[in-house]
């Protein structure tokens, strides 16, 4: 058995979470030896009582580890562990992360940048289309979206992430093998062709509120921030915005109607100090650094020359209608251009990001050069 397998078998066994995990390997040195161990070593362990002991020693009699590896290798998914390249590094930085994670599709160095979008599954038209545009914006500039692959908010999320033909992450609160809601089976499918579905639970495991609260930390575990579109005072979204504020990571939350019930978490939230977020470009602006200078083309003072930026046919037009010294408001863009608001508020934060474009306050916007 590797260590790969004895993990697996591990994170099979009830009781044993990832902190206890934790302890163990500190005493032993490597998984297959925790499972090796007698129940009288396993008490020797800091914070491994009776009844975990029992467990881990008598493994083989609760655990069907030989059936969950084919499980494994039939629904054609693969398992990360801590020590893989591809297990989320901002994953690793929490108290309890995940012993495995079981991944359909592929994560890869890009998720590094990702950002969670989440929020009640009971939503409004507007949290439906908020949560699309903020996600085919982030989505666009190559930031990953993740959420939870539930009802309202979070389908709205990877639904325009995809659209964008960009990288989306979901978290299941199940075994991946269940699909959870029902309708969701063909979106799914999309996410693992182009990004990945993931989860800590083994096989055949239902969602309850306790796993979807854990999951939830892991959504907030993996990204940099974490954004709360629509919410009440009872959402699930609020507990996976207080594990980011406890994990040290932006929480930015969405204004509503403020007689909606829909919007009272997100108000509450920034009432608390979350950031409030009426575009992405509130959520890119606290992370700069996924943009570094060096990215930057260089100046005309730097070469003499105005260095060439490749523009898409969109961004192009959005360009054209902007002056080098007197500034644009958003909607004389979208009356020259002739494009649709949305396209025009995806092209602009493009040509932002390219640094070509300006943004002023009062959404007015300059060239740069």
């Amino acid at each position: 058995m590797d260590s790969r397998e004895a993990l697996v078998a591990l994170n099979l066994i009830e009781g044993v979470g990832p902190v206890r995990v934790r302890q163990l390997l500190e005493h032993f040195g490597e998984a297959p030896a925790i499972l090796g161990a007698s129940k009288s070593q396993l008490l020797q362990v800091r914070g491994i009582g009776d009844d975990t002991a029992e467990a881990i020693a008598n493994w083989e009699k609760s655990v069907d580890l030989a059936g969950e590896l084919k499980r494994i290798s039939d629904f054609g998914c693969h398992v990360l562990t801590q020590t893989d390249e591809a297990y989320p590094a901002s994953l690793r930085e929490i108290y309890d992360p995940p012993i495995v994670l079981y991944v359909k599709g592929e994560l890869n160095a890009k998720d590094k940048n990702a950002v969670a979008m989440i929020g009640s599954r009971q939503t409004t038209h507007y949290g439906v289309e908020t949560a699309r545009k903020l996600a085919y914006q982030l989505a666009y500039v190559g930031v990953t979206v993740v959420s939870g692959g539930a009802r309202g908010i979070d389908t709205a999320a990877h639904q325009g992430a995809l659209s964008a033909k960009g990288r989306t992450v979901c978290v299941l609160g199940t075994g991946i093998n269940i699909v959870f809601p029902p309708e969701n089976q063909e979106l799914f499918e999309r996410i693992t062709a182009s990004g990945a579905v993931l989860t800590q639970f083994p096989f055949n495991r239902k969602g309850d509120k306790q796993s979807f609260a854990i999951r939830n930390r892991i959504v907030a575990g993996m990204t940099l921030g974490s954004v709360v579109v629509e919410a009440d005072l009872h959402s699930g979204a609020l507990i996976t915005a207080n594990f980011a504020t406890e994990y040290g990571r932006q929480v930015f939350a969405v204004p509503g109607r403020i007689d909606s019930p829909r919007s009272k978490g997100c108000h509450d939230l920034i009432k608390k100090g979350a950031k409030l977020c009426e575009g992405a470009e509130d959520i890119l602006s606290e992370f700069e650094y996924l943009f570094p200078s060096s990215n930057k083309p260089p100046s005309a003072a730097e070469t003499g020359v105005l260095p060439a930026i490749e523009l898409s046919e969109n961004e192009q037009k959005v360009y054209d209608t902007l002056r080098l010294e007197d500034d644009t408001s958003i909607d004389e863009v979208i009356r020259k251009s002739g494009l649709p608001s949305s396209a025009v508020s995806v092209a602009l934060l493009s040509l932002e990001m390219k640094r070509v474009v300006k943004q002023l306050p009062g959404k007015l916007f300059v060239r740069n050069r």
